[in-house]
Parts: C-alpha cells; structure tokens; sequence
C-alpha cells in the first residue's frame, strides 16, 4: 500500500488525531472516502465512454486499404477479363 507499513501508518493516524480532533477526524476520513469513490467512479466512466467512442469510430469508417481494394476490384471486373491488377502501395493513388 504505496510502500507505507503498518508502523509508519499508526504514526499517521496518531498525528492526525492530535492535530483533527477526535470529532473531526471521522468526519475528515468520511468526506475522503467519498472524494476517492467519486473519483474513481468518474475515472471508470471517462475510460468507458473513450472506449466505446474509439469503438464506433472503427466501425464506422472503413480503412483506406479496404476502400482502395474494393475500388481495384470493381475496376477489375468492369474491365476484359484476363487483366490483371496488383495492389497499389500504401499511401499510393491507382
């Protein structure tokens, strides 16, 4: 736990007890439990909503290689048969 024993942890937990007040200090350790909850729940949700964005955006945009392949092969059946198209480069116009 963030390299901290527990004798380091007790020492905490005295000094802030000295320093709080017995009746502050369950209030304080309330109030930080829910800010860490909090943040972990809207962390959680940042991370889902990025992946279900990355998600949509694969699966609606097809990639250039698939819309160059589908361009050769429609051209390669509107033409004679017996030719024969190679596959352009990456990043290279037909």
């Amino acid at each position: 736990m963030f390299g901290i024993g527990m004798p380091e942890l007790i020492i905490i937990l005295v000094l802030a007890l000295i320093v709080m007040g017995p009746k502050k200090l369950p209030e304080m350790a309330r109030s930080l439990g829910k800010g860490l909850a909090e943040f972990k729940r809207a962390s959680s949700d940042m991370a889902r909503s990025i992946e279900e964005e990355s998600r949509a955006v694969v699966q609606k945009e097809p990639s250039a290689d698939t819309a160059v392949k589908e361009e050769v092969l429609e051209k390669q059946s509107s033409t004679a048969e017996g030719k024969v198209y190679s596959w352009p480069e990456k990043g290279r116009a037909i």
